[in-house]
Formats: structure tokens, C-alpha cells, sequence
């Protein structure tokens, strides 16, 4: 065989040439040339092909299933969360109002009691549009709705970050790490429960998981529709949270060095227009933002302002910083900070450590008698006493204010049990009180810090971008260490990339067991 085809003897090639004989005068005949004839072969090549085709049908088969099993898993916990736990409520209410006023109005605004609309900044408008559109399309104030979308862009989001880690590892590591990578993201109730919920969570983690996937597909494709996905993932993060932002500053740097590495293949030009464009599309939503801001209120304000007030509201700072003296954990975020002011500040909510001494205890408790004395209103006179009483606080123990906590805040968003939306006690910790839910809670906390562990034992495996998602890993957790009051879903963005890392991580895992034990192998 050669090229493909059989080489065989001519049939005339098997003939005997006649004898000569000399009695009858007949003479030899002369051999005739030989000729080759060439049969193509057309079974072997077909059966060939036939059994490649066969074989990456097994193989893609071998990769769905697991993966549609890890999506419907991931299916039926959103769709169990949505029954049990959904809820309206706090800033879904705020969100929707804005919404409903843009539809109805056409204005960015929010409706008081009595009817009457006025314009707020207190809210980036990336999830009022987003709600907007689901009302439009579903029905006013249809909730529900948002979280019916929001469910299938979350695992849509799952896929994406599978795909995006097939492109960051070793060819051999491929299917497992993707695989790993996506049945951690479906069945994490951390993130499920908040595809449940008209909040901006859900939303946000699908675009961190966007710009991920745009950012390792420019790397191996590099083009518009790659660069001009990543920039729209990031602009509306921070479209629907003012620290989203943070995945731009901490990704955008890889990318310009995907584009250094591409600089032989593409023009110089190309890549700068290329960047000039995204960069400008990334900064025009900001811009329109800006510009509405200063002119309805006359103030320059890109994003939102940090405590979440319009121009010209009490920003109470005496209160603010008093609070940032102690408070440690959520529960003195729900007890006293959410509660002031216009509720109660009841004194057996505050904790010891917000007391240096009796005589600081009995300066508070007087402060607060008569806070709640005028009506539960921080005014000016209040506000100035929380103030001096920090700066004393402050004074006597800086190092505690400066450093520890914060850290000790951040360690609380970390690492506390993620069971601030499930109908479980803020105590959870009191075992005698309710011991089924201490139990629940400690498995959760234990899954939240197994979710941490695998993440980091990824990224120490350094894939392909570990310095960027490790990057803004630190710059999310510094900018939490200045938060007053520690709420556990500030790391919630955190987690596509330990879910990235950690699927890597078990890969690894899994590998080193399969090469020592020689029978383990990954199914797919």
C-alpha cells in the first residue's frame, strides 16, 4: 500500500509465455511490458474515519454526561432555594422601586410614602436595568422573574468558568480540572442561594465569571469580539456594584500582556486602536453617570457613594467611626449598626469590647439613653459625642483600630458560616439553645472553609493568570478591611475563582491518587 492505495500485478503478469518451439517455426512472444494498475481503497480509509468519528463522539459523550449531571444538580438546589427562601426585601425593594420609576417615569428616582418621586444616587444603575427588563418583559414588580433569569445565567456562568479552565491548565489536566471546576460552582449553596434572590449578587458573579472566559479566550484568539466581551463584563460589574470595579483593575493588566505576547501576529496599530476602543467603551457608561449626577445634584460621582447617601444627607462620621472601634462580626452589623439610626440602640446588644472601662460603659449608656430619648435620631450634638468617645477608644488602643480589627472583620467575612439567609439564629454558636442549627451551621462553616482551602491550593499550583486572580483576591480583602460593619457576602465575588482554583486543586489531587493506585481514572 502506498499514499492510500494497493499496488497490485497486472492479471496478464500470472501468463506464461508460449515456448519456442523451432519445429513449427513459432516464435517466442515477447513478454508484454508489465503495467501497474492503481484500485483505490476505499474501504480501510472509511472504516478509519468512521472509527475517529466514533471515537470523539464517545469521548464528547463521556464529557457531557457528567457535565449535564452537574447542571442539573446545580438546577434542582436554585430551584429548591427559590421555594424555600425567597424573599423581597431591604435593597431588592430599593432596586425595584428604582426600576419601576424608570418605566413608569422615566427617571432614576425613588417613591416615598406618599407617592411623590425624587431623584437618588445612592445606587448604580446597572441591576435597576437589569430588573427594568425583567418587569417590562414579565410584569411590574414580577421579582420572581428576575430570579427565573438570573438562575440559568448562574450555571450558564458555571459552564464559562469550566471552559475557562480547560485554557489555564495542562493538557492532560483539561477535563478534570473543567470538570471539578463546574460541579464545584453548581452545587455551592453559597452562591446558589443569591441566584434565588432580586439581588445584584447573582448578576455580578456571572460577569466576574465572563471576564475570566473573555480574558483566556483573547489569549488563545486574540480579536474584537474576545476584547470587546471582556470590557463589557467588566464595565457592568462595576455597573452593578461600585467595588466591581476591582476585577477590571486586577484583570485588565493580563490582558494587556496577551497582547504584548500577540504582538507578532497583529499590528501595532491594530492593538492600540484595539485597546483605545475598549478602554473608551469601558469609561462611556461612567461618564453618562457622572454627568447625570452633577447635573441633578452638582457633585462629581462616578460610581456611588461609599455609606450609600445622596447629596446633602447625614453621613453621621462621629457614629460611623465609634462603631468601627469594636464592631467585629455580623451579629453587631444586625443588632446595632443596621438598627441606627431610626431604631433602637439597646445597650445588652453592644458587646463587652465596646467598653475600655466602667466609666466608658456608663459615658455610653448615657449616650444612648439619650439618643433614643430624641426620637432614635442621630443628631449633630450625638454624633459629636460617639465621636470624641471613639477618639478615646482610638487613642488608648490604636494598634486594635488600625489592625486588629479590620483583620479580625475580614477573618469574619471569610470564614463565618454563610447562613445569613437561611432562617437560622444569629446566635448559632450557643449549642444549648438550639443544637440542630449549631450543628448545621459548623457543617457550613466547614464547607465555606473547604471552598477557601481548595482555592488556595490552586492558585500555590500557579495555572496560567494565578498573579491577576490572586491580585484581586488581595485587593478585595484589603478594601474590606476598611468596612464597618463585616457582612459574610463581601467575599461572595471571591468565590469563581476558588471554585477555578479549587477545581484545579482536586484535579491534581485526583491525579497524583490515580498515578499511585494505576486503576483510578477520571470517567471522562
Amino acid at each position: 500500500m502506498e499514499d492510500g492505495f494497493f499496488k497490485t500485478k497486472n492479471p496478464l503478469d500470472s501468463c506464461t509465455p508460449p515456448c519456442t518451439n523451432s519445429d513449427n517455426g513459432v516464435q517466442p512472444r515477447k513478454p508484454q511490458k508489465r503495467s501497474t494498475l492503481y484500485i483505490t481503497n476505499r474501504m480501510e480509509p472509511a472504516s478509519e474515519s468512521q472509527s475517529t468519528t466514533n471515537c470523539r463522539l464517545l469521548a464528547r459523550m463521556r464529557l457531557a454526561l457528567p457535565a449535564m449531571l452537574a447542571l442539573a444538580a446545580g438546577l434542582s438546589l436554585r430551584l429548591w432555594m427559590l421555594k424555600k427562601f425567597f424573599e423581597v426585601d431591604g435593597d431588592s425593594l430599593i432596586y425595584g422601586g428604582l426600576a419601576k420609576n424608570l418605566l413608569l417615569h422615566g427617571s432614576y428616582a425613588l417613591t416615598v410614602a406618599n407617592g411623590e418621586t425624587y431623584p437618588t444616587l445612592i445606587r448604580l444603575p446597572g441591576y435597576p436595568l437589569f430588573l427594568a427588563l425583567c418587569f417590562r418583559v414579565f410584569g411590574m414588580e414580577n421579582y420572581a422573574a428576575a430570579a427565573w433569569v438570573q438562575i440559568p445565567l448562574e450555571l450558564a456562568g458555571c459552564l464559562l468558568l469550566a471552559s475557562f479552565v480547560r485554557r489555564i491548565v495542562a493538557p492532560a489536566q483539561k477535563r478534570g480540572a473543567a470538570l471539578a471546576t463546574l460541579w464545584l460552582g453548581a452545587l455551592c449553596p453559597f452562591t446558589a442561594i443569591y441566584a434565588a434572590k432580586p439581588l445584584t449578587e447573582g448578576p455580578t458573579l456571572f460577569v466576574l465569571v465572563l471576564a475570566l472566559w473573555s480574558l483566556g479566550r483573547f489569549h488563545a484568539r486574540p480579536g474584537w469580539p474576545s476584547a470587546l466581551c471582556f470590557t463589557f463584563a467588566v464595565s457592568f460589574a462595576a455597573l452593578l456594584r461600585p467595588d466591581g470595579a476591582l476585577v477590571g483593575v486586577a484583570l485588565a493588566p493580563a490582558l494587556l500582556v496577551a497582547l504584548r505576547q500577540h504582538s507578532t501576529k497583529i499590528s501595532t496599530a491594530r492593538l492600540v486602536r484595539m485597546a483605545v476602543v475598549c478602554v473608551l467603551l469601558a469609561l462611556a457608561p461612567f461618564v453618562a453617570w457622572a454627568g447625570r449626577n452633577w447635573q441633578v445634584f452638582h457633585v462629581f460621582e462616578p460610581l456611588a457613594p461609599r455609606l450609600a447617601t445622596d447629596p446633602g444627607e447625614d453621613t453621621h462620621p462621629g457614629w460611623e467611626r465609634w462603631v468601627k472601634s469594636w464592631c467585629l462580626d455580623f451579629v453587631s452589623t444586625y443588632d446595632v449598626y443596621w438598627n441606627v439610626p431610626d431604631g433602637p440602640l439597646e445597650m445588652s446588644k453592644l458587646p463587652s469590647r465596646a467598653f475600655d472601662s466602667p466609666a466608658q460603659y456608663a459615658e455610653t449608656a448615657a449616650l444612648a439613653a439619650d439618643y433614643n430619648a430624641k426620637g432614635q435620631n442621630l443628631s449633630p450634638d450625638v454624633d459629636a459625642r460617639f465621636a470624641r468617645l471613639a477618639e478615646q477608644r482610638i487613642a488608648a488602643h490604636p494598634l486594635r483600630y488600625y489592625v486588629w480589627l479590620p483583620l479580625g472583620r475580614l477573618a469574619d467575612m471569610w470564614l463565618r458560616p454563610r447562613v445569613e439567609n437561611l432562617p437560622i439564629d444569629l446566635d448559632w454558636w450557643v449549642y444549648s439553645h438550639h443544637r440542630r442549627e449549631t450543628r448545621f451551621s459548623w457543617v457550613y462553616a466547614g464547607l465555606n472553609a473547604l471552598y477557601v482551602l481548595l482555592g488556595f491550593a490552586g492558585l500555590c499550583l500557579r495555572p496560567r493568570y494565578w498573579p491577576w486572580m490572586l491580585a484581586y483576591l488581595v485587593l478585595r480583602s484589603a478594601l474590606l478591611t476598611t468596612v464597618e460593619a463585616p457582612e459574610a457576602r463581601y467575599t461572595l465575588e471571591c468565590f469563581p475563582m476558588l471554585f477555578a482554583c479549587g477545581g484545579i486543586a482536586v484535579a491534581a489531587v485526583w491525579g497524583k491518587i490515580a498515578g499511585k493506585f494505576g486503576k483510578m481514572r477520571w470517567t471522562v
